[in-house]
């Protein structure tokens, strides 16, 4: 008989762990406490952004997890994985030195970096009809939808009797039994298990609480935005140059020679990246919020700088406004790639990534198997 995981939490943490469960053998029982997710998994901008990783560990699970992407888009053909590539717009001449510098690091290749310039980008991404000096292409990030990615996940694991989605389903409490694992539902309904992993996302006060208290842990609020069709293609993610402030891969000398933000995206901690979606329009963002209460209320500044900074890249108006909103996910305070624990012998919590979770879930959900050592 098949062991059976108990994995609570829909978001793509709780998905890619349910994924990598199923390709080993096992059953999976997936709840979430909505009718769907709604939180952080699909209010991003849908990256596998591999360029801007951190040297080192983090770079190695980045790469780890755009393998892990590449395969489950090969074997579920309605994934919308696109290898895309980004580029990062350099419009200074002192961000063009970062960039510059950044390509002799050791990792460059590995990142697959490539500096062009400015009619080089064009010539990849004919939507580029602003100013700009030059722009760094790494041809490993990608993207997918995460208005549908994860429903594409579920379908594609119901094509097996192994997995059982199970959503609408609160669990107030996951604990060891004599015979495994069991989660009590608010409906009283009780779901018995070998395992469980708990993938809670930005909810620090639920179950297990006072492990996560104790973590390195806290909270970031964004805001976004997204457009009506563009009307051309955007070959390829974009980054703007406030993004070598945010990514640690850029740590070079030239990154201290920057000038100050402008002051909006300073306050803000801002950067621009944007993504063009598979019906046309632009996914816009974002800004970084860290200290609770967060207000309730979507700012507008903010929205007006990110829209000039894309108009300038762009060399023309962004389509109107469809949608903003914001969001709120979790995130290791010491830059780890994630806050994984292992509670008793049976019980696994992983949240934590940051904004880092859609592009290295399928590694995160790999390696805590693999640490765990009992699946």
């Amino acid at each position: 008989m098949k062991q059976r995981v108990i994995i609570v939490g829909g978001g793509v943490i709780g998905t890619m762990h349910a994924w990598r469960c199923i390709e080993r053998g096992l059953e999976v029982v997936h709840l979430e406490r909505d009718p769907m997710p709604t939180m952080a998994s699909v209010r991003n901008f849908g990256l596998v952004w591999v360029g801007g990783r951190r040297a080192g560990h983090e770079l190695e699970v980045a790469l780890q997890a755009r393998q892990l992407w590449a395969d489950l888009a090969q074997a579920n053909q309605k994934l919308s994985f696109r290898a895309n590539g980004s580029l990062t717009i350099a419009r200074t001449s002192e961000e063009l030195k970062v960039l510059e510098q950044s390509m002799d690091l050791p990792d460059a290749d590995a990142r697959g970096w490539e500096l062009l310039s400015a009619s080089q980008a064009r010539k990849l991404n004919p939507a580029l009809d602003g100013e700009f000096r030059a722009a760094l292409h790494c041809r490993l990030d990608a993207a997918v939808e995460p208005g549908s990615v994860l429903t594409s996940i579920r379908d594609y694991l119901s094509l097996t009797d192994a997995y059982t989605w199970m959503p609408s389903t609160d669990v107030l409490e996951v604990k060891e039994t004599a015979e495994g694992v069991s989660a009590v539902a608010s409906d009283e309904a009780i779901i018995h298990g070998d395992f469980a992993i708990v993938c809670p996302g930005a909810d620090h006060t639920g179950l297990f609480a006072g492990e996560f208290e104790a973590a390195p842990l806290r909270r970031v609020r964004l805001q976004m935005f997204s457009t009506m069709p563009l009307g051309v293609d955007l070959t390829t993610s974009i980054a703007d140059g406030d993004s070598l402030r945010y990514y640690p891969a850029y740590e070079v000398p030239a990154l201290a020679e920057l000038p100050p933000q402008h002051p909006v995206a300073e306050a803000a901690k801002m950067q621009l990246l944007m993504v063009q979606r598979t019906d046309g329009s632009l996914t816009i963002g974002d800004t970084h919020e860290y200290d609770e209460p967060f207000d309730f209320a979507l700012r507008e500044p903010e929205y007006d700088y990110l829209i000039q900074v894309a108009e300038g890249i762009l060399g023309r108006r962004l389509p109107k406004v469809a949608r903003r909103w914001s969001g709120v996910y979790s995130q290791r305070t010491d830059g780890a790639v994630c806050e994984r624990q292992f509670v008793g012998k049976r019980i696994a919590l992983v949240t934590g990534p940051g904004g880092r979770g859609n592009s290295l879930a399928p590694a995160i959900a790999e390696n805590t198997l693999d640490d765990w050592g009992i699946l």
